[in-house]
């Protein structure tokens, strides 16, 4: 049997603790910028509000440590509390069952549980553990997403560190597998580096052997694409041919690269404004229905931190969202589930391997 979505259950309103629940109360903003006393800061999952008596609303599109704003037409918006405006009304409470008008629903995916013993081994994912399902998952949940769906690529700069790796991932932008992408300046740049030298951060990109003044080759990236004034140009004047960034540019898919203070350069795309950095970021992953996040501890929280654990459409209703998190260190991956990122997957594994092991997966 092919990969099949989960069907999701919504809350049951007619059980006694949610037809007795209290409608919401909401409280005006009084200040630009500060959230009432007593908001309610949403999560990851599914939020209904009660609104009018046996009038439940879903708050979607969401996202966690937001704060939920009722509009004149019942409509809700989930908004960060740096965008509130005077006049704007938000819910107020800090429970989630029901008592303060809002249900914070978390079973919407469950299916039934497997009887397991009350002792077992191995039951948190280390590098210990098997992945082979989890691949096997991954290729039916992909070749999904490609005719349904919107997968989001979160990479650090390792990804296009390996000659096979950067090959097989850009073979993954040309069969439809990537979506939108986003990234640092680092990933890009030492894309860039490879497409022009061979090289990323002055090693050769199959031998890892390093070139003389190697030091100096993704400097000079950056100095030759800021001279282009920009990496669309630098693919439209035919001097940048191939990678990642060329593909993605070729082929029209968004991206967004993320500005830090550790950044060379930076390349001309990169927005050093963080906040709008952010804007951007939430856009995309608010279309997002997977999210494959590799080698980047911190974009990897960040994006969490932006995504929700569903989506919701008109046509189809709500689907989960899927996030995966693959990387070599095991603190990497469960620091995104302790930032409160409950659904995340983790995959432990070289990071250049599993992009190689990918592609060949999907091509079967």
């Amino acid at each position: 049997m092919g990969f099949q979505l989960p069907q999701y259950h919504p809350p049951d309103f007619r059980l006694p603790a949610l037809a007795a629940a209290p409608c919401a109360v909401f409280q005006d903003v009084l200040q630009e910028g500060v959230a009432p006393a007593n908001y309610h800061a949403t999560s990851i999952f599914p939020e209904y509000v009660h609104l009018a008596p046996g009038k439940w609303v879903l708050a979607a599109p969401s996202r966690m440590d937001c704060v939920l704003v009722r509009h004149p037409d019942d409509t809700l918006e989930v908004k960060e509390c740096r965008r509130l405006r005077t006049g704007e009304r938000v819910a107020l409470g800090r429970t989630e069952n029901g008592e303060d008008g809002i249900w914070v629903h978390t079973e919407g995916f469950a299916s039934a549980a497997v009887g397991t013993e009350k002792f077992a081994f191995r039951l948190q994912r280390s590098r210990e553990t098997s992945f082979s399902i989890d691949y096997d998952e991954l290729y039916g949940l992909l070749k999904h997403e490609k005719e349904h769906g919107f997968v989001v690529w979160v990479l650090g700069p390792a990804v296009v560190f390996d000659r096979d790796a950067r090959a097989a991932f850009c073979a993954l932008i040309e069969a439809g597998f990537v979506d939108a992408l986003l990234a640092g300046n680092a990933l890009a740049t030492h894309d860039v580096e490879g497409a022009l030298f061979g090289t990323a951060l002055g090693q050769e990109l199959y031998s890892k052997r390093p070139v003389v003044q190697g030091h100096y080759k993704h400097l000079d990236a950056l100095n030759l694409v800021r001279k282009a004034g920009s990496l669309a140009k630098a693919v439209q004047g035919g001097m940048l041919t191939s990678g990642v960034m060329h593909a993605l540019i070729r082929k029209e898919i968004p991206f967004v690269l993320a500005g830090s203070i550790r950044d060379d350069g930076p390349l001309p795309e990169v927005i050093g404004d963080a906040y709008v950095a952010q804007d951007r970021m939430r856009e995309i992953t608010s279309r997002a229905t997977t999210i494959m996040a590799l080698a980047t501890q911190l974009h990897t929280i960040a994006t969490g931190n932006l995504a929700p654990s569903f989506i919701f459409n008109q046509r189809t209703g709500i689907r989960p969202v899927y996030f995966y998190a693959v990387d070599m260190s095991e603190f990497a991956v469960n620091k995104l589930c302790d930032r409160g990122s409950l659904s995340a997957r983790s995959i432990l594994t070289n990071v250049q391997d599993f992009v190689v092991t990918l592609r060949r997966g999907l091509q079967r």
